[in-house]
């Protein structure tokens, strides 16, 4: 995105030299290769100029599209700040319930993923809706793991810390087909998550 940016408002400040340069230091140069070259006349400079402008206006015109694009994909150290936090408070003291049938262990092991759309959840109108990535730490285990939280454009890092905690008090057994006890626990859990700024 970068190398484009810099070619198109290249061309265009070259397009613009170029409309800038005299009829006659251009007559002097055609002369010194081909002296025998017919008079170029001055409708064709002023014809030469137009068209110069015109292809330089197209130019910056396509490279402030280009820099509107750059900046709707990225994220800014703000938008990712607040996302964070945002984040941050929204899964903190979330409790939820696996019932032990869909996955061997907890719901919710993927961590990462569940950081990441949160963050992306609270970026805000003007952020883009990818380019976060919560990496995690090495020893990283399904009750106690970090990330680190950064965005594509963004100079801040955060280091997210999630706990998580099982609450038996909030087991639920739901009852079975014929209206008796039930034959297997909804097991309840808590987060417990914490962010600051800086890699982990």
């Amino acid at each position: 995105m970068n190398a484009m940016l810099v070619i198109s408002f290249g061309i265009a400040t070259a397009l613009l030299l170029a409309a800038c340069v005299k009829a006659d230091r251009v007559r002097g140069w055609r002369q010194s290769l081909n002296p025998s070259a017919p008079e170029v006349p001055d409708a064709a400079f002023v014809v030469a100029r137009v068209i110069f402008l015109v292809l330089a206006g197209v130019m910056v015109f396509e490279g402030f599209n280009l820099l509107k694009v750059s900046s709707a994909s990225d994220w800014s150290d703000d938008e990712l700040t607040r996302a964070a936090r945002q984040a941050t408070d929204d899964l903190d003291g979330w409790m939820y319930r696996d019932d032990g049938l869909t996955t061997d262990s907890a719901y919710f092991d993927d961590y990462a993923s569940l950081l990441e759309d949160k963050v992306i959840r609270y970026g805000g109108g003007g952020a883009p809706e990818s380019g976060v990535a919560a990496d995690p730490a090495d020893a990283n285990t399904d009750t106690d793991a970090y990330f680190t939280v950064q965005a594509n454009g963004a100079d801040a890092v955060f280091c997210t810390h999630i706990e998580r905690t099982r609450q038996k008090k909030d087991d639920y057994t739901p009852p079975g087909i014929a209206g008796g006890e039930g034959t297997f626990t909804e097991r309840a859990y808590r987060l417990a998550v914490t962010t600051r700024e800086g890699a982990c």
